[in-house]
């Protein structure tokens, strides 16, 4: 009989494999060993974290007995590092960085953390920057330390200068700043209140009319109105445009709302809008601080004691010049176009010679001058006696500063765009360049023909070496050592002047209505201009105003040739059928 083996009893759960042994080939843990570069956390902690897991698992008794229950799934045997704790869905949870055994890596722990660390970033940075400034500093003091005499006269001789000519001219003290605006009160003494609201206005202190005109009840009472709105209310309202912004912008939108209604009011009577008169407009200035004597003729604004306790006990406000200068800009532009004849030519050419001066301010140098600009344009519209009144005015606007290029930003003030524009650009940049060489007395300046020949015999007095020893002459000689600084300093001056004299030469011509006629005047005019100042600048690397200079000069000189070009005339050729 065949030999059986003895059966085996069978057991209802499977056979669990026996714990294996040290040397055992095939481990019961295949979950991947953990890789440290990608570990959030250093190795040390994070073999903390695997001994603290190794403790939350089963012994191996536990393994070997198997699941308590049945029903017990065989996934509860788990390998240590899945007995971790995990987190809710949603939240990353990192054990041992940031300081904390449970550091939970959600988005306001990421924002708090980035709060608290942006002070200690610009700290460092802070720190870096002073390091690195600190560094220069020692680096720079150690090579001037290190430089011997010699040394350093060479480094003098071939330092390059930043010398050049100023882009921006250099302008004049017009408005003083003020921390406080002038007491502006309403003359009510004549006035005769038309219904109860205006007497409340009238009666109340400056305070609450200035309310009014904030809250807008000031708009409700005059703006739509059938009569029209008194005089003393203008005046209040145009002296509160050199308030500060919050004041003047109300102040200018009811002025030129009323303005507006009464020019387009439809009514029996002639009415017209209310223009103030040039020594309101001076006041104006006045109020704005300025000082020159050309401008406020009639000395500093007198101020009663009482005002200036009032002015010491109310809190400084910052005066903004540019917006109160460009609502009184506006406010005359509307007042001349809607009454032209409202000024007599004496009142406007004092209007310009005034507008002239204040554009020149120190601080209005680098501003837009937009409403200024159409203002002039439309003044100049308004002179009755146009021929008759441009040497005077031409003749005043020169007088305005003593400074070239303050000179040259007035002529550029007025824009090429209307015919009487034009021509004063014309002849104001002739009489400039006249006053500025001495010779305004000596040449017939107001002869239209004979503007480029004379210009061309001014172009021989422009030579740097000529304007150098002009310059020259107006200051005393300076001793032996400071010679080579003084000569370099004529020497800029020298060819600053020449760049403003040339700017005002290509204006001459650039306004003139060039024709054939006119060929061989410019012709000559680009010969003088190569031959006194082209070939008379010579360069260096130490002076760069010179190359600005010729670099001027040579556009100038295409310019001009290109007029050639276009204007010359045609030439007659001889033909043998001309008599058949």
């Amino acid at each position: 009989r065949p030999c059986s083996s003895p059966c085996r009893p069978c057991s209802a759960y499977p056979v669990e494999p026996e714990m294996e042994t040290s040397g055992d080939p095939f481990p019961s843990d295949w979950s991947p060993p953990p890789i440290e570069f990608l570990s959030p956390w250093p190795p040390q902690t994070q073999e903390r974290t695997l001994a603290e897991g190794s403790e939350l698992q089963p012994t191996d008794v536990d393994l070997k007995e198997g699941p308590s229950s049945p029903e017990e799934p065989c996934c509860s045997r788990a390998s240590p590092s899945q007995l971790v704790a995990s987190p809710e869905p949603g939240t990353y949870v990192s054990y041992g960085p940031r300081g904390s055994k449970n550091y939970i890596n959600s988005l306001d722990s990421l924002l708090r953390e980035k709060r608290e660390q942006a002070p200690e970033q610009d700290l460092e940075r802070l720190l870096l920057q002073d390091s690195r400034d600190l560094r220069c500093s020692e680096d720079s003091e150690d090579e001037d330390a290190l430089l011997t005499p010699e040394h350093r006269l060479l480094v003098e001789k071939f330092a390059v200068s930043l010398q050049d000519i100023p882009q921006v001219h250099p302008g004049e003290i017009v408005f003083l700043p003020r921390q406080h605006p002038l007491p502006c009160f309403l003359d009510t003494s004549q006035l005769k209140p038309r219904s109860a609201l205006e007497e409340l206005f009238l009666s109340a202190p400056p305070s609450q009319q200035l309310f009014f005109l904030r809250s807008g009840l000031l708009s409700n009472l005059y703006l739509h109105s059938t009569a029209p709105c008194p005089v003393p209310v203008l005046q209040w309202l145009l002296k509160l445009l050199t308030w500060p912004p919050d004041t003047s912008s109300r102040a200018f939108g009811l002025l030129w709302d009323l303005s507006m209604d009464e020019l387009f009011c439809q009514s029996e009577e002639d009415v017209r809008p209310w223009c103030p008169l040039v020594q309101d407009v001076t006041e104006l200035f006045q109020s704005l601080g300025a000082h020159s004597p050309a401008v406020c003729p009639l000395g500093p604004c007198s101020r009663m004691p009482e005002q200036e306790d009032r002015e010491q006990q109310d809190p400084p406000q910052e005066v903004a010049l540019e917006a109160s200068l460009n609502y009184i800009y506006k406010f005359l532009t509307l007042c001349v176009y809607s009454r032209p004849g409202i000024y007599t030519d004496a009142s406007l050419l004092g209007l310009i010679e005034l507008l002239c001066r204040t554009s020149l301010d120190v601080g209005l140098r680098l501003l837009p001058k937009t409403d200024l600009q159409q203002l002039l344009l439309q003044l100049l519209e308004c002179i009755r006696e146009w021929p008759g009144k441009l040497q005077r005015l031409c003749r005043t606007i020169s007088w305005v500063s003593d400074h070239h290029h303050n000179l040259l930003a007035i002529v550029q003030l007025f824009l090429d765009v209307t015919p009487r524009a034009r021509k004063l650009r014309n002849q104001l940049s002739l009489v400039v360049i006249a006053r500025l060489l001495g010779q305004e007395e000596v040449l017939p300046l107001w002869k239209e023909k004979s503007q480029l020949p004379l210009l061309s015999w001014l172009l021989g007095l422009m030579r740097p070496s000529a304007l150098r020893q002009h310059l020259g002459c107006e200051h005393r000689p300076p001793c032996l050592e400071q010679q080579p600084k003084a000569s370099a300093e004529l020497d800029q001056k020298a060819c600053c002047l020449c760049h403003s004299l040339l700017t005002l030469a290509g204006v001459v011509v650039s306004s003139q209505d060039v024709t054939s006629d006119h060929w061989g005047e410019l012709q000559l005019l680009c010969m003088q201009l190569d031959r006194h100042i082209n070939t008379h600048i010579q360069e260096s690397p130490k002076a760069m105003y010179r190359t600005r200079l010729k670099d001027l000069a040579t556009q100038t000189y295409i310019r001009w040739q290109e007029l050639l070009t276009c204007c010359q005339p045609k030439a007659q050729y001889f033909s043998p059928w001309k008599d058949i």
